[in-house]
């Protein structure tokens, strides 16, 4: 088949589909996966884990093969499920990544026609347009001001400008202007495959969430191992052999360390993820999901996110040439059709199409030179049949045209009622200067259904808003007055009006609903700048090859799924597989949920952490005259059979009706909120319950302070302490839910995990105290009646210091109207 044969016709459907069942799919090999049991073994050689390796080891030579045994099971039971959380986290994302758009154009039996880039095969003819990300190896054919940039083969940003006969390879980018091309290579046999099969992945480097959480980990880690080391020294001061001591002090530090709570992070992004990519919001870095609840300002684009990009043809204003040729002129200047049905291309020039077959306009004619569409010009351009044909913004074109008389009153009357308005001209000669002006088309795309109650809630949220476009001033403002986005002042300005200074950029664009039309790609990285040199947490949507560097910019880059170009998906966070400005706002209501679900289980983890250390501090304080009211290995069996279960639940809690009814909250995940929270009621309610159950105990017992009390009373208060930390902890999980709300005016069926998680926990208490042998092996025993009845006082008591506390709370704030809302 001949190179002319196949530009003009391409491949037939029966070819294609044949090649491709001979040669697989358009897609690289997969890299070498770490296999699930190496996984699994790295989380039992880590730091913490080789500790407790350790001590497990000590422990048995000292004689204690029962805690021998229990470090071994917090072990693999830690391990175990921070390599279910990873794992699970690694195939959501790669599920993820698999909904990222990548079709690519090719003409096929004579038709142009969008295939999945996986479908594409030896031979196909490949449309190229800037934008576009290059799926195989091609060898150009028919070139036209081809910009090419191959940084992710060479390294060099600088742009190549290849021609005809030259070849471009699978990975790179177009950058400008247009192509067709034959595809040579795809798959395995491109030269993106040869160097990844050369080139070892890079590990990622570590989100600045997973930074924060490392840092809580060590602080929480260091306190543990100085409070082991004081009790080792107590204990020795106490007259405990040096041994005994070193095993409780390793004990106790051993029970301190949450080793669960980085995975029961990621699990809980990786669940926030998937639910966005379910709502239409593809994250393509986990770490993406907190930092969108964080969000404060939002830069959007108006067509097709705002608007429903869906075009159609509304007015058209020709004063002396026939409609049908002004329809002609800019869809021979255009790339977008409708093809068999289906839209293919830009949905502007599919409605331009669409309209001039409508009006019966001859749409055919050899096209000899093409000077494609680019940001500066904004205007688009050919030569076909010795003549050029021209469109674009009025703005660019006008200046090119002869006087018309009324153009301009016709331009401000289409703009105000919000039509994009394009300008069509025509030229005897290929040179771009003293064209024919032939008319003016307006095209209507309508606003989105609930945009307007979408820009509502980010204004309840105290996320400032811009409009952001190429559009000219009146549509923008008009679309923007329409949606509800337009600001009070009524700030419109364009490109060229910005100031020069980033920093009176700022000043000027720090407030709600300004417009900025007319935008440059350049002009949307400045703005990204800006915004963030003043502090705010910046939301930027792109969709053009040039938007990368803004979406780069901005803390949060958001490309459009369904309309954007492929460099601006790849240079983009968040990626909108509908395009739609409602989809940024839930995934902003996610990312705050997730931020809150953080804060909820590190709250639940540490309080737990207080109960459990208190004992050990009273009989250290008491010089033994208190005896211990709980075992280290009780304190082992608390950390596997009630944070596990509970913080996982916790993770999960659904986002609470007043999530974005406050400002975002940014800065460290345990402020002096969480710390007075833990440390000022939870963790004290907690623990005076769990020391009141045992010492009430010993004394119905008959015991009295400095006598040491038989065994069975002891074991059986020591179940009172035990049974008071587990129900302590099932009123802290309620609890922790909100940080407003006390636990009777929660909804109890909307969490149905933590729901199920108590009742496991309620199952794992019967059989910790129940079973003899285990509660033998724990050091305890199960409590007489006043011990339970003294132990079901934590359920009440945690939850009237909360409720309390709350209502403390709400009072500052009904005090203070100025406060921050903290409504969770």
């Amino acid at each position: 088949m001949s190179t002319l044969f196949q530009l003009g016709q391409g491949l037939t459907v029966a070819e294609a589909a044949a090649r491709l069942a001979r040669d697989g799919p358009n897609v690289l090999p997969s890299g070498r996966r770490t296999p699930a049991v190496v996984l699994l073994l790295r989380q039992m050689v880590h730091f913490f884990a080789l500790l407790l390796w350790g001590a497990s080891v000590l422990a048995l030579l000292a004689g204690m093969p029962q805690l021998a045994v229990a470090i071994v099971i917090v072990v693999l039971l830690n391990g175990a499920f921070a390599f279910a959380q990873e794992y699970r986290a690694d195939k959501a994302s790669q599920r993820l990544r698999e909904l990222i758009p990548a079709n690519v154009v090719v003409r096929r039996d004579g038709r142009r026609t969008v295939v999945a880039a996986a479908e594409l095969v030896a031979g196909d003819v490949v449309l190229l347009e800037a934008g576009d990300r290059i799926s195989a190896d091609l060898r150009l054919a028919d070139v036209h001001a081809l910009g090419v940039n191959e940084s992710m083969l060479t390294g060099e940003s600088r742009m190549v400008r290849p021609a005809a006969g030259d070849e471009v390879f699978a990975g790179t980018f177009v950058v400008e202007g247009q192509a067709e091309a034959v595809a040579t290579a795809t798959g395995g046999r491109t030269r993106l495959a040869g160097i990844a099969r050369l080139t070892e992945e890079a590990s990622r480097p570590p989100s600045p969430l997973s930074v924060q959480l490392g840092k809580v980990v060590r602080i929480v880690a260091g306190i543990a191992l100085a409070v082991g080391a004081a009790f080792f020294g107590l204990a020795q001061l106490l007259g405990m052999h040096a041994g005994e001591s070193f095993l409780f002090a390793l004990g106790v530090t051993v029970a301190l360390v949450p080793e669960g709570l980085l995975p029961t992070v990621t699990l809980s992004l990786a669940r926030a993820a998937q639910r966005m990519a379910d709502n239409n919001a593809l994250v393509r870095h986990l770490e993406a999901v907190e930092t969108l609840g964080s969000a404060t300002f939002i830069c959007t684009d108006k067509t097709g996110t705002l608007t429903r990009n869906e075009m159609t043809v509304a007015a058209l204003w020709a004063p002396d040439c026939p409609p049908a040729d002004v329809l002609r002129t800019a869809v021979l200047s255009s790339t977008g059709r409708m093809s068999d049905g289906k839209p293919v291309g830009d949905p502007m020039e599919v409605a331009l199409h669409v309209e001039a077959l409508r009006l019966g306009a001859d749409v055919d004619d050899e096209i000899t030179a093409r000077f494609p569409f680019d940001p500066l010009r904004r205007r688009a351009s050919v030569v076909a049949g010795g003549r050029l044909h021209l469109k674009g913004a009025p703005d660019a074109v006008l200046p090119l045209c002869r006087a018309v008389p009324g153009v301009d009153e016709a331009l401000a009357a289409m703009s105000d009622r919000g039509l994009r308005v394009l300008a069509v001209a025509r030229g005897d000669t290929a040179q771009e200067r003293d064209l024919e002006f032939l008319g003016l088309v307006g095209l209507f795309d309508p606003p989105r259904a609930d945009v307007a109650e979408a820009i509502w809630k980010c204004r309840i949220a105290g996320i400032k808003l811009a409009m952001v476009t190429g559009d000219h001033p009146r549509t923008a403002r008009a679309i923007a007055a329409e949606v509800g986005l337009l600001g009070d002042d009524e700030l419109v300005v364009t490109g060229a009006e910005l100031p020069g200074d980033d920093a009176a950029l700022g000043e000027l664009l720090d407030r709600d609903g300004v417009v900025v039309a007319r935008v440059t790609p350049e002009d949307k990285l400045r703005i990204a700048r800006a915004l963030r040199s003043r502090g705010h947490v910046v939301a930027m949507t792109g969709d053009g090859v040039n938007d990368g560097p803004a979406l780069r910019e901005a803390d949060i880059g958001i490309a459009m799924g369904a309309s954007g170009t492929d460099v601006a998906r790849e240079a983009a966070d968040l990626v909108l597989l509908d395009d739609h400005f409602a989809t940024i706002v839930s995934a902003v209501e996610l990312g705050r949920a997730t931020y809150a679900n953080v804060r909820r289980f590190l709250t639940y983890h540490l309080t737990d952490n207080v109960a459990e250390l208190t004992p050990f501090a009273v009989w250290a304080l008491s010089g033994g005259t208190i005896p211990l009211a709980l075992s280290v290995l009780q304190v082992l069996a608390l950390d596997i059979g009630t944070d596990l279960l509970p913080a996982l639940a916790l993770g999960a809690e659904p986002a609470n009706p007043r999530t974005m009814h406050r400002p975002a909250r940014t800065g460290s995940l345990i402020d002096r909120r969480v710390l007075v929270r833990v440390f000022g009621v939870l963790g004290p309610t907690q623990a005076l319950a769990e020391m009141g159950a045992f010492i009430g105990v010993l004394l119905l017992g008959g015991w009295q302070l400095g006598a040491v009390p038989d065994a069975g009373l002891l074991a059986a208060a020591s179940g009172a302490a035990f049974a008071a930390v587990v129900l302590g902890q099932f009123a802290n999980a309620f609890a922790c839910r909100s940080q407003s709300r006390w636990v009777g005016r929660m909804r109890w069926r909307t969490n149905p995990l933590l729901l199920g998680a108590v009742a496991v926990e309620a199952v794992l208490l019967l059989v910790f105290l129940g079973l003899p042998a285990v509660a033998g092996l724990l050091g305890g025993a199960f409590p007489p009646a006043a011990g339970w009845a003294l132990a079901a006082l934590a359920i009440p008591a945690v939850i009237l210091a909360d409720a309390a506390y709350k209502a403390r709370q709400a009072g500052r704030r009904r005090a203070s109207p100025d406060a921050p809302d903290v409504m969770r």
